[in-house]
């Protein structure tokens, strides 16, 4: 099962990709109430944003690249290999967001990170 890491990844990056462009274009829409009165114009700002639909697109991609990957290995070792996009979302926040990497934060990430480690290794 570990032949399919390469492709997992690239499910996992995509995804990833998928959430920083959506925050990129959410960001650059900014603040918004949700009211009837503005949710046609919110619509239509979100659905040109180019980094939403980068976002939306990214996200397509992903589910096709997630079918291949199930179609080849067993979910119980594949899906908890999706919290690697945590990791890598939190260090994208930090460096194009500048988000806080706080010591709480830290102390997630390496528990994903050994948390992976073993569900590599049991990999039959």
């Amino acid at each position: 099962m570990n032949r399919y890491i390469p492709l997992i990844l690239t499910g996992v990056l995509l995804n990833a990709a998928a959430q920083l462009a959506l925050k990129k274009g959410m960001s650059s829409i900014g603040h918004f109430q949700f009211s009837i009165e503005n949710m046609v114009p919110i619509a239509l700002r979100v659905a040109v944003n180019p980094f939403v639909l980068a976002g939306l697109v990214c996200y397509v991609v992903s589910v096709a690249v997630w079918l291949l990957v199930l179609s080849r290995v067993e979910v119980s070792y594949a899906y908890p290999l999706l919290s690697i996009g945590y990791i890598v979302t939190a260090f994208a926040g930090k460096y194009f967001f500048n988000e806080a990497l706080t010591p709480v934060r830290w102390a997630g990430i390496i528990v994903i990170c050994f948390g992976v480690y073993l569900i590599t290794r049991s990999a039959t």
